[in-house]
């Protein structure tokens, strides 16, 4: 039966990755993420497992990614600066293909910005955390349930595409606290997929010699089989090759490996959507106020209804195609510049798209919405 407990959502995420079966974080404290350290450092050796701050943010994601080339599930935790410094071992975990959970709590940015107050300005880093091509996999919580449920996802589709996986939340969804209802952890429990691991003769295993749309096999090291391990293109055993073909094919695999299978990964969220008149497009913490204000506004008569996209990457592109079709009047709501508008535009093709952003650190209320929608 489904649990309710009272909590935040940066301990919340703690306790997912741990029902999960994570065993290894390793990171180092930062605004606002800091709480999922702390917790997680007090659970995890209640069930055997590791957590360790490490001497900074290069270290801590250097640490998960090894202990996840063992075998077990790792997770690390920062916010945006601490994403910036982790990018180049980002851009190692797309390369090699170690699954890896990352926590990102957004605050102000750039730079060290606000580092107390909320944004949703890591949405375009998400997308492309480190150089060169590859595509990236980032779930954002929308209320404290998924800063669990999200967690938990994350962990599974880690281990099923061989790659890190990015959990956006925020500094208000991170430090709120409240009541979570929380699926059953015999549930949780039952859903997890190991690895694929491959158990024929060691002479055989080609990690990497695997079909085009699949992920590496990557069987966890120090148990009896072995590849080599670079960030260097690669050929199926892994050793660095400058072959044209062979590179080519790599960099295609690591697209079509998420491309081919995007049913696997969208998952969205909507609102009042069939009779609405008016397209609200809200993810994280201002899907909150987004849902307060549509409610304001029906009761003046005013049919709004909520697009949230809980997968940002890969977008639901083929959903906000048709609703560009369906809707004339669609407002986009950010705590950026508008970094999500700009798939939106994308994926719609339209650039009449309205906005209302808001940089300065403060979350919207829901009269700021039901102002802006009254506008149009």
């Amino acid at each position: 039966m489904a649990r309710e407990v009272i909590s935040s959502g940066n301990d919340l995420a703690a306790k997912a990755a741990v029902d999960s079966g994570c065993m290894f974080f390793g990171g180092y404290p930062i605004t606002p993420s800091s709480e999922v350290m702390h917790t997680i450092s007090d659970l995890l050796p209640k069930v055997g497992g590791t957590s360790i701050q490490m001497e900074d943010e290069i270290a801590g994601i250097c640490a998960a990614i090894g202990a996840s080339m063992s075998g077990v599930r790792s997770m690390t935790a920062t916010s945006g600066p601490g994403i910036s410094l982790k990018a180049e071992n980002l851009g190692l975990a797309q390369m090699a293909e170690v699954p890896l959970v990352v926590v990102d709590v957004m605050r102000g940015g750039p730079s060290t910005g606000l580092p107390t107050r909320v944004s949703q300005g890591d949405v375009s880093q998400a997308k492309n955390p480190s150089h060169g091509d590859y595509k990236s996999i980032t779930l954002c919580a929308g209320n404290l349930n998924e800063c669990y449920t999200e967690v938990v996802r994350a962990f599974n589709i880690a281990d099923r595409f061989m790659q890190p996986v990015i959990v956006l939340l925020d500094e208000t969804i991170g430090h709120m606290h409240g009541k979570a209802v929380l699926p059953d952890l015999e549930e949780v429990k039952a859903n997890i997929k190991p690895r694929k691991t491959f158990d024929g003769p060691p002479e055989e295993y080609r990690p990497y010699g695997v079909a085009q749309d699949e992920p590496a096999v990557l069987n966890p090291m120090f148990k009896g089989y072995r590849y080599h391990f670079t960030g260097l293109h690669h050929d199926a055993k892994g050793f660095p090759t400058e072959e044209i073909e062979t590179c080519r094919k790599l960099i295609d695999r690591l697209f079509r490996k998420v491309d081919e299978h995007l049913d696997e990964l969208e998952y969205n969220e909507e609102y009042m959507l069939d009779d609405a008149d008016i397209l609200i497009v809200a993810y994280g913490s201002v899907s909150l106020a987004a849902k307060e204000a549509i409610n304001r506004l029906r009761e003046e008569g005013i049919k709004a209804g909520l697009f949230r996209p809980i997968t940002l990457w890969p977008s639901p592109a083929k959903r906000l195609y048709e609703l560009g079709q369906k809707f004339d009047k669609i407002l986009s709501v950010e705590l950026n510049m508008g970094q999500y508008l700009e798939e939106i535009q994308r994926a719609t093709g339209r650039h009449d798209i309205e906005k209302l952003i808001k940089v300065n650190g403060r979350p919207f209320s829901p009269q700021d919405i039901i102002d802006k929608v009254k506008e149009l």
